[in-house]
């Protein structure tokens, strides 16, 4: 087992806590943890992470599946993207377009865009 945010852990075995998401790349099996996490983007019955690295997984998991256990700093802002709101560098256009760190912008839909700034000003 490898994790992602640790090198030197890579050969020794790790324990999976429930909010980690194990991901099955090129023969290994990858525990990402989920302060790593930019930006989760949901296709259909897969489920792109997008980590602080820049390093992209494909899960074959919906959206929805993959963030259940996720805490609550991670933000549904559109039916496609779930963003990490520790990672939001700026908010633009009255908060309908987010950056992330690693450049990534995420747009927000109009039905999340006051729920989204609510949870946003609260922190």
């Amino acid at each position: 087992m490898k994790v992602l945010d640790n090198p030197a852990e890579l050969k020794r075995k790790q324990t999976i806590r429930k909010t980690d998401i194990v991901v099955h790349f090129k023969g290994d099996t990858i525990i990402i943890p989920p302060k790593t996490i930019t930006l989760l983007e949901g296709l259909g019955n897969y489920t792109i992470i997008h980590t602080e690295s820049g390093r992209r997984f494909v899960v074959s998991k919906t959206l929805k599946l993959v963030s259940q256990n996720l805490k609550k700093n991670f933000i549904r802002v559109h039916k496609a993207y779930i963003i990490n709101s520790d990672f939001i560098i700026s908010r633009v256009d009255d908060d309908r377009l987010l950056k992330l760190a690693g450049g990534k912008e995420v747009s927000v839909s109009r039905r999340k865009i006051k729920e989204t700034t609510l949870l946003l000003n609260a922190r």
